[in-house]
């Protein structure tokens, strides 16, 4: 198990805790008020603003005692429920560690250490690391004890519970302002304590003699001082320029650089620093949004967290391949020139300016744990600090460029020009086709078969808006290939690009002895053999079966439903549809209609009218219910 604070990783979540302990401050002080304001007033208008529980979008949290009244010189407890949604879970250990603390009004009642459950492994597929937590539902114990009273008169008891820790999902934390849990317990002589509400877990044994695991000082984030971090902050800027996802861009700007130097020297250092202006132009819209979240909505920002978005990821995919195509010498058109450092001087500073900034997008999703920690540093500190830490890291990996821009005898130590720059380049852009792909896949897997299919279409469109016109060729013509290749384009944007939409028949899964059963029973039986493989099958599905005139009455006539995948041969849905129900080739519907020995077929693709047909015969079923469901 791995203290979730420790690790070359795990400097991601200091910016959370650093934020606690902040913010623990000031809710200590506020619930001190709010104790306070409880305790001197009286103890019958105390039910009327006591709160025994509180609830969020993904977390409940509830308190209750063990008895409703105690006697003088018990023991008893408390238990605080807790209910997580999803994977949403708290730390186990370290300084982001699950919180939870009682007090009292009466000085009659103290409490002892909590008593948590056994924490289980949690798996963090962002950073590569597991750690303990509590998740789902659990229940924290906080046992305490009740002094001898010198008085006979009973007296009631105010507990308030407080509950400190940031609540967490994969690798985002968010910081959390619980509200104190509020109940109160009866201390009466004549207490009966014979029906406990639960019994209290023995306190759990820590072995003693194991030896704490002991990491090095460099990946001990919250041991660094303040110039140490900075530094290396500006050091894995450095290191952003040798990630694979840059790698494409850097070589072809080095080169741009080259030219340059060889016209004019000051035009050289212009291009350059205006490369450099595009990567800090990037760093700075993360550091403003660092300070928006911080302040608007007291969330820190996830290094990366953009690419956990499927619109993002296929957009920078798709340059990725159009830029390929630039590189393959496919097209050749007025916006990308500056990557061959050829362009006017407006357009190039422009250019120089965007490509700077595209590096330095492609440059977060491969960066690792050194930049995600100095990142993460940067989150935990003033937001004057931590706006220059992130400012760093831009200037970090700009600073070898502003060099080259500067200092262009520098240059002669590259190759000389020649063809091996004709074919670096063009190797580069199966280096972006691989960057494409590596986003694509990144996807969620509904959406990936719909971006590749739109990136061929794009890459024809491309062409086509490139390859079929010349300097030469009339306006007129020159337009109607232009708006063909991007109508083209639009419509299979439109056709590919959206999240599928949800069946509207909620299919079963093929399973050949329920589909026995059910025509034994007289039940209709609608089989639909279909594979990903077949482009009249996703005709068959989206005209047929996505149609709400078809789906309605599947439903309401009661019909059992099946998708039968025959994608492979051997599988059991292929091997009935060649050995029971003789049928060559998909797609293929099988329809089993009470009161008929054969089933009806229906081959191809031209099925709608009869199919509708035919369930319109059916009788609806009063069953209100799906059968599918």
């Amino acid at each position: 198990m791995k203290n979730p604070i420790s690790g070359k990783n795990n400097s991601l979540l200091v910016a959370c805790s650093t934020q606690i302990m902040e913010r623990e401050t000031r809710y200590n002080i506020r619930n001190a008020i709010l104790i306070f304001s409880i305790f001197i007033c009286s103890f019958s208008a105390h039910k009327a603003f006591s709160s025994e529980s509180l609830k969020s979008n993904n977390v409940t949290i509830s308190v209750r005692p063990q008895f409703d009244s105690v006697r003088p010189d018990s023991s008893s407890a408390l238990a605080v429920d807790f209910e997580l949604a999803g994977d949403w879970h708290f730390y186990a250990s370290g300084i982001s560690a699950l919180q939870v603390k009682a007090g009292s009004d009466s000085n009659l009642v103290s409490f002892s250490e909590a008593i948590f459950p056994p924490s289980h492994t949690y798996y963090v597929k962002e950073l590569n690391e597991s750690y303990d937590v509590f998740s789902n539902t659990f229940t924290v114990y906080l046992p305490f004890h009740v002094g001898d009273a010198n008085e006979s008169a009973d007296i009631e008891a105010n507990l308030v519970v407080n509950v400190v820790g940031p609540l967490c999902s994969g690798a985002s934390c968010v910081p959390t302002s619980f509200q104190p849990l509020l109940t109160s317990i009866k201390i009466t002589a004549d207490a009966p304590m014979t029906e406990p509400a639960f019994e209290v877990p023995a306190p759990q044994v820590t072995d003693v003699t194991a030896q704490p695991k002991t990491y090095k000082f460099e990946n001990d984030w919250a041991n660094y001082s303040t110039l140490a971090a900075l530094i290396l902050a500006f050091l894995a800027g450095l290191i952003l320029n040798v990630m694979p996802c840059v790698l494409p861009v850097i070589p072809l700007k080095v080169l741009s650089i080259f030219e340059q130097a060889k016209q004019n020297k000051a035009r050289c250092i212009a291009m350059g620093l205006a490369f450099c202006l595009g990567i800090l132009l990037f760093f700075a819209c993360l550091a403003s949004a660092n300070i928006i979240l911080r302040l608007g909505y007291s969330h820190t920002f996830q290094w990366g967290e953009h690419f956990r978005n499927p619109a993002f990821l296929i957009a920078m995919s798709l340059l990725m391949v159009v830029l390929a195509l630039f590189l393959f010498g496919v097209i050749n058109f007025a916006v990308p020139s500056f990557l061959a450092g050829k362009s006017a001087r407006t357009n190039g500073l422009a250019g120089s300016v965007a490509m700077g900034f595209l590096a330095a997008v492609l440059g977060t999703p491969c960066s690792f744990a050194i930049l995600t920690a100095a990142f993460a540093w940067a989150q935990t500190q003033r937001l004057l600090l931590s706006t220059i830490a992130i400012m760093l890291i831009g200037a970090g990996m700009a600073a070898p460029y502003a060099v080259l821009a500067s200092m262009p005898s520098l240059l002669k130590f590259l190759p000389k020009p020649g063809r091996w720059m004709e074919l670096f380049k063009q190797a580069m852009g199966f280096v972006l086709l691989l960057v494409a792909v590596w986003l694509i896949a990144a996807l969620p897997e509904e959406r990936i078969t719909g971006a590749l299919y739109f990136s061929v279409f794009l890459s024809f469109c491309v062409w086509m808006w490139s390859g079929w016109v010349t300097f030469n060729t009339p306006q007129i013509k020159k337009f109607l290939v232009r708006t063909i290749a991007a109508a083209i384009a639009v419509l299979a944007g439109f056709s590919f690009l959206p999240p599928p939409a949800p069946s509207l028949i909620n299919w079963l899964q093929y399973d050949s002895a329920q589909i026995e059963l059910l025509v034994k029973e007289q039940k209709p039986v609608l089989i639909d053999f279909t594979a990903d493989w077949c482009p009249n099958c996703k005709v068959v599905d989206k005209f047929i079966y996505s149609r709400k005139s078809i789906a309605d009455l599947v439903k309401t006539k009661g019909v059992f439903a099946f998708k039968a995948d025959a994608a492979t041969k051997d599988s059991p849905a292929t091997i009935d549809l060649q050995k029971v129900y003789n049928e060559p080739a998909i797609p293929v519907t099988i329809f089993f209609i009470p009161g008929r020995s054969q089933p009806v077929r229906l081959p191809g693709v031209v099925i709608g009218k009869e199919l509708k047909s035919l369930l319109k015969k059916l009788p609806d079923v009063p069953a209100v219910t799906d059968p599918n469901g």
